[in-house]
């Protein structure tokens, strides 16, 4: 949580290896590790849905289809195709599974309303079955019921074992959301409050009340 500026983008971008740190180092599993680039962090199994979905997450002229197989094609090699048929299966099942409304995996995505091509970002990187799923702002632009729709899968993931790094400005979703959450103020780290803890205490820690 922070408030716009605090560096929760940041932090994302960090850990995708879309940025390089200061100072301070990364371990995941215990071992420090240095991400130079996002192949690198798609290799360590992270996976970002980021904030700007229509500049950065889809690839409008690309199908359904095309979109969700993309981070695994990537992981793969250029140069080994993940087949056709394989593409579609795959496809079809991340549909079903998030219940993505699309006649057809072959439709592009950007004729897809923004809740549907939210779920097609998430559906890629789902696709890669990631040891860390980082969403910035998942939520942000989407109709009630797909809001609703994409949380209840961030949390049946979580409750699966996948370690979610959720970023909001919502408070509500915040509290409801998360096992901890961490305020940021400044791009630094301003307090730690259990999952469950009230909208008035995260405010606290964003105004330094705390």
């Amino acid at each position: 949580g922070g408030l716009l500026g605090s560096g929760r983008t940041e932090l994302a971008r960090l850990l995708f290896g879309l940025d390089r740190a200061d100072s301070g180092s990364l371990r995941i599993a215990g071992n420090v590790v240095e991400l130079h680039h996002p192949a690198d962090a798609i290799a360590q199994g992270l996976a970002l849905c980021p904030e700007e979905r229509k500049t950065a997450g889809i690839v409008a002229d690309l199908s359904v289809r095309e979109n969700i197989v993309l981070a695994l094609q990537a992981r793969h090699g250029w140069w080994r195709a993940i087949p056709a048929a394989q593409q579609e299966v795959l496809a079809g099942e991340f549909v079903a599974m998030l219940g993505i409304k699309v006649a057809e995996t072959g439709t592009p995505v950007g004729a897809l309303s923004g809740g549907n091509q939210q779920k097609v970002v998430l559906a890629r990187w789902l696709a890669t079955a990631p040891r860390l799923l980082i969403l910035d702002e998942p939520t942000r632009g989407i109709d009630i019921a797909a809001r609703q729709e994409i949380t209840q899968e961030i949390l049946k993931l979580a409750q699966q074992g996948m370690a979610v790094l959720f970023i909001s400005a919502e408070l509500e979703e915040l509290t409801r959301l998360s096992d901890r959450i961490v305020v940021l103020r400044d791009r630094r780290k301003a307090g730690e409050l259990q999952g469950g803890s009230s909208g008035r205490q995260v405010l606290d820690l964003i105004a330094g009340d705390a």
